[in-house]
């Protein structure tokens, strides 16, 4: 009696992390170029990512972190499993006048570990990384004490695909700037990392205090908002009543239940807590818009928001954004 060989099923899965330059995002003497024009913050990245090669064409992101692998399954056993992902990076503009140069990014070779594989599920892990191919000498607190190139920024992703084709993701370091966000296998944007420190990466995140050196750094990472939190932080930022932009150290409170007020805010960066009634109902971060209940409603604020990590706001009267919008929002909670 001959046997029928097992067939074997090839599954594939993926993660991407993208990251960029938000607005406001830098702080000190670095700030100037891009308020002089010089260079540029980055558009927030779409909501779904579907090219992800034109986006990088376009100016559109500092890196992309993009881990794609496989898995090949007999009789419900993993039994090979691969790497079929890249990094991507791109290039630094600036412009003197009405000229405008490209200086492409260094691209730092891709760490791709083994697949660690236990027979029902494989776990991979990819760090994509760079640096502005651009040099600039400057000042650091620690040996060498001048460092000639600009820091680094990284993401390291994870990745586990099971046997009965399901998978998962984890960001699970990231260098402390710029923003990044996770897209799933599907393209759709699944979550955010919830802190940016430019200065701490700026002046520590070169040589050894990368992966490519002896460490990575931990991410915060948060939720994502909704569509409608997105279109009113667009009015928030790009409305033609500027921002006020407040900082806030860890514990600090941005709101308390029952204080007058009614400027609505937008979370910058850092991670709050929602407490209600002295509970603890909920964390957000960056992206949520806060504020419009107590706008909408007798001007009390009915929740009381303290900060979990280090975090920046931006707050608007709430009497410069759309009323309607601010009801659904406040009606969606």
């Amino acid at each position: 009696m001959r046997c029928r060989p097992l067939a074997t099923q090839r599954i594939e899965s993926s993660v991407t992390a993208v990251s960029w330059i938000p607005s406001e995002a830098i702080t000190g003497p670095s700030k100037i170029p891009f308020e002089l024009g010089v260079t540029h913050y980055d558009e927030p990245p779409p909501d779904r990512l579907v090219d992800l090669d034109e986006l990088r064409t376009s100016d559109r992101f500092r890196e992309a972190n993009e881990l794609r692998a496989f898995v090949e399954v007999e009789d419900g056993r993993i039994v090979n499993a691969g790497h079929i992902g890249q990094g991507h990076i791109g290039a630094t503009t600036v412009r003197v006048g009405p000229a405008a140069m490209r200086f492409p990014a260094v691209h730092l070779p891709d760490i791709q570990a083994d697949p660690e594989i236990d027979g029902s599920s494989a776990r991979f892990v990819q760090t994509v990384g760079g640096r502005m191919g651009l040099p600039t000498p400057r000042p650091v607190p620690h040996k060498p004490f001048v460092q000639f190139w600009p820091s680094i920024a990284w993401t390291t992703l994870a990745l586990t695909i099971n046997a009965d084709g399901t998978s998962s993701h984890e960001l699970v370091g990231a260098s402390p700037f710029p923003r990044h966000w996770i897209y799933d296998h599907d393209g759709a944007l699944v979550e955010k990392s919830g802190t940016i420190d430019f200065a701490k990466w700026f002046n520590h995140a070169y040589g050894d205090r990368t992966p490519w050196g002896e460490q990575d750094s931990p991410a915060v990472v948060a939720a994502v908002e909704s569509a409608l939190e997105r279109s009113l932080s667009s009015a928030i930022m790009s409305g033609d009543r500027k921002p006020k932009i407040r900082k806030l150290a860890e514990g600090e409170n941005l709101v308390r239940q029952g204080d007058a007020g009614t400027d609505v805010y937008l979370i910058l960066d850092g991670i709050f807590v929602v407490e209600v009634d002295d509970e603890q109902i909920a964390e957000i971060g960056p992206g949520a818009v806060v504020g419009e209940k107590a706008a909408l409603a007798a001007g009390k604020r009915t929740a009381t928001l303290w900060a979990r990590t280090p975090a920046r706001v931006a707050s608007v009267p709430h009497d410069v954004l759309d009323s309607e919008a601010l009801g659904s929002l406040a009606a969606s909670r």
